[in-house]
């Protein structure tokens, strides 16, 4: 009885080690999140603007540029896959992996050869167990992602989609990542990157967006060269701020449910020591009072 007694007190101090830690990781993500969020609205303004700037140049212009022209004959097809770099955080990870392998059956069943570029370990981390070959990979900053790696992605990808496929280039671009919705709902989506659909945003555009008449100095096709690539860059970064938010509120989740199992747990292990302990002292006194009566009744 005794053993089983210190064996429910050691599991109780084991849970109340990783309740300690998962509450401390629900703080964590709980006051990041919110800068993710932050960053997430901070840099919508920025998208809208050269949305438009983008969506101007090629509706009022007549230039056939190489990222805005469908491809006759798609046989190579680029999946970009954002993931996290860490765990801990629920089903985040393997919904956008599902997603992912859902997407590259449907370019297979079209006969598109599909090359991955990786972002986030767990995502490396999934074709490196299955043995899969891929373009390329990014780790190290899935909760707070920096410009830089964006602008690294989107060099990579625009001068592979430049890239004739016979030379290793790739005919289209999609990209595979979570976008926040709100802090209990993150949902896994696809978008075609490359080449360029301009269909972001869902509100009505102003009066002022609407210009009858576009000067493009020096030229439509020079206009389109520099702003291209910046609105590549800037929605990959979107991509990437919108997976971080997600991962951040996700682990949140995962961390408050580990924390509110571990309570459980705590109770029920302190129940049961508590049962233990009754019935030991139930024995002890049994035995007393059946000693003294066997010892009254020798005299």
């Amino acid at each position: 009885m005794g053993a089983q007694i210190r064996e429910y007190r050691q599991r109780i101090r084991a849970v109340s080690s990783t309740k300690k830690i998962t509450r401390a990781m629900e703080l964590m993500a709980a006051s990041r999140v919110v800068k993710a969020q932050q960053a997430v609205r901070e840099s919508s303004p920025y998208a809208r603007a050269l949305t438009r700037a983008v969506s101007a140049v090629a509706t009022f212009s007549n230039e056939d540029h190489p990222l805005t022209t469908e491809k006759t004959d798609v046989t190579r097809a680029a999946v970009v896959i954002i993931t996290s770099d860490r765990g801990l955080a629920g089903a985040y990870s393997s919904s956008v992996l599902k997603e992912s392998e859902r997407l590259v059956a449907a370019l297979r069943e079209d006969g598109k050869e599909v090359v991955p570029y990786l972002l986030g370990r767990k995502a490396v981390g999934f074709y490196k167990f299955r043995q899969r070959e891929y373009a390329a990979e990014w780790t190290g900053n899935s909760e707070k992602p920096v410009f830089e790696t964006a602008r690294e992605v989107g060099e990579r990808l625009v001068a592979d989609f430049t890239t004739p496929t016979e030379e290793g280039g790739v005919d289209e671009v999609h990209v595979v990542f979570t976008r926040f919705v709100s802090m209990v709902t993150q949902e896994p989506e696809v978008i075609r990157l490359l080449p360029l659909e301009v269909v972001e945003g869902t509100e009505a555009p102003d009066a002022d967006d609407l210009l009858p008449l576009y000067a493009f100095e020096p030229s439509a096709e020079k206009v389109l060269d520099a702003l291209l690539p910046k609105y590549v860059n800037a929605r990959l970064f979107n991509c990437m701020l919108q997976a971080a938010a997600s991962e951040l509120a996700a682990r949140q989740r995962a961390m408050k449910s580990a924390t509110d199992n571990a309570e459980e747990l705590i109770k029920k292990y302190t129940r049961l020591a508590n049962q233990a302990r009754q019935a030991e002292i139930t024995q002890e006194i049994s035995e007393i009072v059946g000693g003294a009566s066997a010892l009254a009744e020798s005299k």
